[in-house]
């Protein structure tokens, strides 16, 4: 993860002097990266041990490892296109503007999405959904939707899937997961409870519990073996779990890209659901 998301996602848990020396950075990377200890501690209002302190915190052993950390995550940072434009949908907006705030929302979502997420989490995620002998999705709102979205292109694959939009029914599926099993639970707060119930039954069994949820800390990461994360913005669109949904989308559109590939046949399976489907499709004959 960016050090720059990790830093904000922490900023509402830390202390007053962190939060400053942390806010400052996260608003001005370019210019931190021309600040000594000194500048920086002038900058925010406090002293040259306790921006060194911070560094620390962060998992760095000096000031300029914390630096070096922050250059690399500005040169990786996704930039929404030319033209674009992101920020709050007012009222007497007009629906060019809506539109290109719409679309700029998405798309800084997904991309920060993926830059929060490398590629070693997202391996142990794919190895664990691979090797599951069943595959339970939870989540409940919009979250249940990517997770019914998520369910049907594994299904394809012929994978053993369970999930349903009533979270009781998620509840009772839980209770007979076992090690071998895999529950996948999308929650962008972290905190929806009956997300939250259902993976603590699935921990309890046994279960590796894969969570999809923001970068904060919360507690469905607690409970989780293995935590991807998704970037977003709602309050910038003002709008029911749009950019969230998206996000979440990003992740799970990867996970089944990438299990096509690995499983040898994939193409097969997909192939057979789309033969079947097609008869549907077919215009009945009126002469």
């Amino acid at each position: 993860m960016s050090v720059l998301k990790k830093i904000l996602a922490k900023l509402d848990a830390m202390a007053p002097a962190d939060r400053q020396i942390g806010q400052y950075i996260v608003e001005n990377p370019e210019q931190m990266l021309r600040l000594s200890t000194a500048a920086l501690a002038a900058q925010t209002g406090r002293s040259q041990s306790s921006v060194v302190k911070f560094s620390q915190k962060l998992g760095y052993a000096s000031y300029q490892e914390l630096k070096l950390a922050v250059s690399q995550a500005k040169s990786q940072e996704w930039q929404v296109p030319t033209g674009m434009i992101h920020g709050s949908i007012e009222v007497g907006d007009s629906y060019l503007t809506i539109l290109q705030k719409l679309i700029g929302s998405k798309l800084l979502s997904m991309q920060q999405t993926a830059s929060a997420n490398n590629e070693h989490d997202i391996g142990r995620a794919l190895e664990m959904l691979n090797k599951a002998r069943r595959i339970h999705l939870a989540g409940v709102g919009a979250s249940s939707l990517v997770a019914r979205d998520f369910s049907y292109k594994l299904m394809k694959l012929g994978r053993n899937v369970l999930h349903d939009s009533d979270s009781h029914v998620q509840m009772a599926n839980a209770s007979t997961l076992g090690p071998e099993d895999v529950l996948f639970a999308l929650s962008y707060s972290g905190t929806s409870i009956e997300t939250l119930r259902i993976a603590e039954l699935a921990r309890q069994r046994g279960t590796t519990v894969i969570a999809v949820t923001g970068l904060q800390d919360n507690p469905l990461s607690q409970v989780a073996d293995i935590c991807l994360h998704t970037v977003a913005d709602e309050d910038r669109v003002r709008s029911s779990s749009i950019t969230a949904r998206d996000a979440q989308l990003t992740l799970t559109d990867l996970l089944f890209i990438q299990l096509v590939q690995k499983q040898p046949d994939s193409n097969e399976h997909i192939h057979k659901s789309e033969v079947a489907v097609s008869i549907l499709k077919v215009v009945p004959d009126k002469g």
